[in-house]
Formats: structure tokens, sequence, C-alpha cells
């Protein structure tokens, strides 16, 4: 699947491990488009959470050693294979998976994954869709049935998923809120949809949650740390409420008599588990939001690929996210 001749700076993991594993090659060669898909150059790629799992082995799915990271890439058409009918040379473009990693200066991918790029939208935007919005468009609207007027809670607000899940409840009509650690945090949450936000670092931010969403509670959170808020949650649902989880870091005791008399539900949510159906249907609803003005995917940390190592510890430590963490190629 390579082109003759021409070598590309990519990153490459050769083993599981820490971030330390992430190594950087100047000498890797650009592949080559086959059928339907589709070669681009890469000006952006989105950093998720989820490939720090994959890089140090602990996730459900693993990739098959040595790989190159990445599946949130945006930048220009170069080329395409055999029978591509809906791009071409020189196309602006960003992807929902890729098939030989993003973390990379050129990467191919299927045709059905590969979307236009609104003009509106700059390259460093565009690497900030695919899994933040495609995840909490799937945890809201796909998993939770969520319905207008109900009242969304986004625990983690301020992150990739968390913007993106602000904008998306607020132009669906919800009643959204979230929260976030830091002041610049909660700004950026009401700044994205949010009618009221929380700092999670007070004592009594669950108490000022129940009191904001009145005796009914809140109908969906959707979570980013499980293993940290889940027993508070179940507290804070309404009857019917539903807790969609989008993030979980390690194993917490909960009472399950919480669920009992409301008959809330706990629901995982894995966006690749997405059917064809469901990919298209989120595509056209944030396409729409695109083409409307809201959705405006916010960055926040720009890193080089020298910088991958950094980057994937960063991302798990920093507990005050605010906005997509990218690479710039």
């Amino acid at each position: 699947m390579a082109s003759v001749g021409r070598l590309m700076r990519a990153i490459r993991v050769s083993e599981f491990g820490k971030p330390d594993v992430l190594k950087l090659l100047t000498d890797v060669p650009v592949p080559s488009p086959g059928e339907k898909q589709v070669l681009i150059r890469v000006h952006a790629c989105g950093i998720n959470p989820v490939e720090t799992y994959m890089r140090a082995g602990t996730y459900a799915r693993k990739p098959n050693l040595p790989y190159t990271p990445g599946s949130d890439v945006s930048g220009v058409v170069e080329d395409v294979g055999r029978n591509v009918t809906a791009f071409k040379k020189g196309d602006r473009v960003f992807t929902t998976q890729t098939i030989t990693g993003g973390y990379a200066e050129y990467t191919v991918a299927s045709e059905d994954s590969v979307h236009p790029l609104p003009e509106q939208l700059n390259f460093k935007q565009g690497a900030a869709i695919s899994v933040p919005y495609f995840t909490a468009y799937r945890a809201l609207i796909t998993r939770a049935h969520g319905r207008s007027g109900e009242v969304v809670l986004v625990h983690g607000a301020s992150g990739g998923v968390g913007i993106a899940a602000c904008q998306i409840a607020r132009a669906y009509g919800f009643k959204v809120f979230g929260t976030a650690g830091s002041p610049e945090g909660l700004n950026l949450v009401l700044q994205n949809g949010a009618h009221k936000a929380f700092n999670h670092r007070e004592k009594d931010y669950i108490e000022q949650i129940r009191e904001a969403a009145g005796e009914d509670g809140v109908n969906v959170i959707l979570e980013m740390l499980s293993n940290v808020n889940l027993s508070n949650d179940l507290k804070l649902l309404s009857y019917g409420g539903r807790v969609m989880i989008i993030g979980c870091r390690g194993p917490i005791e909960i009472n399950p008599r919480d669920t009992m008399m409301k008959e809330s539900s706990i629901s995982g949510v894995a966006l690749f588990s997405s059917t064809k159906d469901d990919w298209k249907e989120a595509s056209a609803a944030l396409y729409g939001g695109m083409e409307s003005g809201w959705l405006r995917p916010l960055i926040g940390p720009e890193y080089s690929l020298e910088k991958a190592p950094q980057a994937h510890a960063d991302i798990i430590q920093n507990s005050g996210a605010t906005g997509k963490m990218v690479f710039v190629i």
C-alpha cells in the first residue's frame, strides 16, 4: 500500500506501553489509496483519550503492531483510488476514521469515512469534529434518546467531547448544565451552549446542580469520568433518567438501589459500535450544524508530531481540559 519512492514523517508504535513508545520516524513510505480509498495530505489531527488506551494496550480493540495512531484528520485530498466518485484532488476534507493512521503527514481513508470540510471551518477545527461530535451525538441522541426540553448534565464539559455535547444539546433545545474545574473552563462551557456551569472542585457542587435542576432532577447525564462521579450521578437523576458512560479510568462502587425507585439506567457509549446508518444520520445532523453555524469546534493545546509523547501524557493528566487537543502537521 506504499507509494514508490515517497517518504513521510509519521508516528509509529512498535510495542504497547507508556507515551514514550510513540516514535517519530522520518522514512515511512507514503501510502497509496486502493479501491474506494482516498489519500489525504494531513494538515491537522485530533488527539483523543481512546488513543492513549490503545497505545497502552488496555483498550478492548488492540491494533496490530506496528501501527500509526489517529482517526480524526483534516487536510486536502492528494489522490484517489479507483471508483472514488465523491472526492477529487484538492478537496478540503475531514475523516471519521483512517486506514493507515492520522499521526502522519499523509493518511489513507475509506471514501465512506471522508467528509467535505466547509470553508467556514479551518483545518484545526476540522480535526476536532470526528470523535468529539460523533461521540456526543451518539450519546445524547442515538443512545439516550434525548428529547428537546429535557435537562442534560455534561460532566467534563470543557473538554473536546464536552464542548461538542454542550453545542449539540443547546441546538436541539435541551436545558444544558456543564461542569469544569477552572474559571476559564467554566467560561468556555457557558460560551458554548450551557445555561449553567458548575465547578466540580467545589465541595457542594452536587447540591448546586440538584438545586438548579429542581425537584424533577436531571434527565440525561453525559459522563466523562464515571469512576469518580457515577454514584453521585444516580442521585441526581430524574424518574427514567439516563447516565451515559463516555469515559472511565477505573472501578467505582455504587448502590444499585439508587436506580430502582427512579427506574433509571446506566448505558455505555462506544463510537466504534456505530452502524453505517448511525454514521449517516450523525453526519447529516452535524453537517447541518456546520452549515448553520452552531457547530464550532474549540481548539485547545496544539502540538507538533515531535511532541506526541507529551501530548499523550497531557491529555490524561490535564484535569482542567479546555478545548480539543490537536497535532498541527
